[in-house]
């Protein structure tokens, strides 16, 4: 609960300040002096994609408003969505995207509720003593009447360096006759080789989550601090983006987009494999 509670006192505390920006006819990102404030937390982020709030973020928009889901006040939105300074996201592919979301035939819009999106927080834990840099991966579940937030992944490389299953002539294996003998030859196996999961199915994969767990419960790993945390987002058909917090001078601050891909097929699942560091 203090890491959930640690997220949300960083999302609510980060209040920025800025005009908006919007593209000039050269295709250059600009300001436009028309936005009251920069992106200042996740759920204005949902508006301001959706159209659910006025350009001054003082009126929030209902289905059946005028302005609810307008076209034209979305892209202006959208079009200062983007982190525009580091990002490299290049302006014909920020078009692309906003045509893609905007379409009159099939217009496209983030749901809080939806799934398809989570969060990943780079915290510091105590373990064995030593601080040591631990990444949580956070999502969204029904709960009740509402909904709350669930740690559903874990990567921390002294988990994953204890396990290093060999293949090929490498990896050791009981004898199919083993039940002859009662399996006699287990206890060897396991005393004299370091690398126990030799013995498991293919396709093992360890369950960080429950080492994780296990390992505070025991008190040997302790939570710090979190120290920065970003989003990432598949609920945009064949889309992918990843929402960042930019805290620095000038207009481009706040809730910005910092990733954006065009997905092909199988695209999802290679990303989410490097999100989540899995082989």
């Amino acid at each position: 609960m203090r890491i959930v509670f640690a997220t949300l006192i960083t999302i609510i505390l980060s209040i920025f300040s800025a005009p908006g920006q919007t593209f000039n006819s050269s295709g250059r990102i600009v300001d436009d002096g028309r936005f009251a404030a920069a992106t200042k937390q996740v759920n204005q982020f949902f508006r301001r994609f959706n159209a659910e709030e006025s350009k001054e973020g003082d009126v929030r928009y209902n289905p059946g408003d005028e302005k609810y889901h307008d076209i034209a006040l979305r892209k202006s939105f959208i079009n200062i969505l983007f982190d525009n300074e580091t990002s490299g996201i290049s302006n014909e592919l920020k078009r692309e995207f906003i045509g893609h979301v905007t379409s009159e035939t099939y217009p496209q819009y983030l749901n809080f509720h939806g799934g398809d999106w989570f969060a990943e927080l780079n915290t510091v834990f105590t373990y064995n003593g030593k601080r040591q840099d631990v990444v949580l991966f956070l999502k969204l579940q029904p709960q009740g009447l509402g909904y709350e937030w669930v740690i559903e992944n874990v990567n921390f490389p002294p988990f994953t360096a204890v396990f290093d299953k060999p293949k090929g002539d490498e990896k050791k294996f009981l004898h199919p006759l083993s039940h002859e003998l009662g399996f006699m030859n287990l206890r060897k196996a396991i005393v004299d080789n370091p690398k126990p999961e030799s013995y498991t199915p293919d396709g093992f994969q360890p369950d960080y989550l429950t080492l994780f767990l296990y390992e505070i419960k025991n008190k040997r790993l302790k939570f710090e601090t979190v120290k920065d945390t970003k989003f990432h987002f598949f609920q945009i058909d064949k889309w992918y983006f990843e929402l960042g917090q930019f805290n620095r001078p000038g207009f481009n601050t706040g809730w910005l987009i910092a990733n954006l891909m065009k997905l092909e097929e199988g695209d999802k699942e290679i990303i989410l494999n490097y999100i989540y560091d899995r082989d």
